[in-house]
């Protein structure tokens, strides 16, 4: 059995309750400059929330019951930046709390995202995802080729430099 098989990993829409483990814990140092921590995310969502925007939806990655990362479902017309398609969802500000790095947990997510948008949130109509990865962001970018994630050829320039454009057609 393999380590990805014994990964205990699900995805649950935010909850109240998993708030005070994701504010815990800070990224390490640079990957600030690829992706924002929760409490952040958590600033970002209540001002769109506010204006009446509930186009955004912040999902928990819970590892053996405890909220260990987070990242953002966008579904909202930002998603137009990367692709033309209306029948996709932009993916944003994944991050893992670095005391869980290291263990399969983020490849693991990645690989139940298509079914969580299709049946954890009921977007059956959703074709693809679409991100954006930093240039420098190496780890990331390899992580998201190893489950299925392709170029467009298509980049844009971010608040850290040049960013590709990736997809995964569902």
């Amino acid at each position: 059995m393999g380590l990805l098989n014994m990964i205990r990993i699900n995805l649950e829409k935010l909850k109240e309750s998993h708030k005070t483990d994701l504010l815990n814990y800070n990224l390490l140092e640079g990957q600030d400059k690829f992706t924002a921590i929760p409490s952040i995310v958590f600033e970002r969502i209540s001002k769109r929330e506010n204006i009446g925007d509930f186009t955004a939806i912040p999902v928990t990655i819970i590892y053996d019951n405890i909220p260990v990362g987070l990242f953002v479902l966008d579904f909202g017309n930002d998603r137009f930046v990367f692709t033309e398609n209306k029948n996709s969802i932009l993916l944003k500000a994944l991050s893992i709390n670095p005391k869980y790095q290291g263990k399969g947990i983020a490849k693991k997510a990645m690989e139940l995202i298509p079914n969580f948008i299709n049946e954890g949130i009921g977007f059956s109509d959703i074709e693809e995802i679409v991100l954006a990865v930093n240039i420098k962001n190496k780890n990331a970018y390899r992580l998201y080729r190893k489950v299925g994630y392709f170029e467009t050829g298509q980049a844009i320039i971010g608040n850290f430099g040049l960013q590709r454009i990736m997809k995964c057609e569902i």
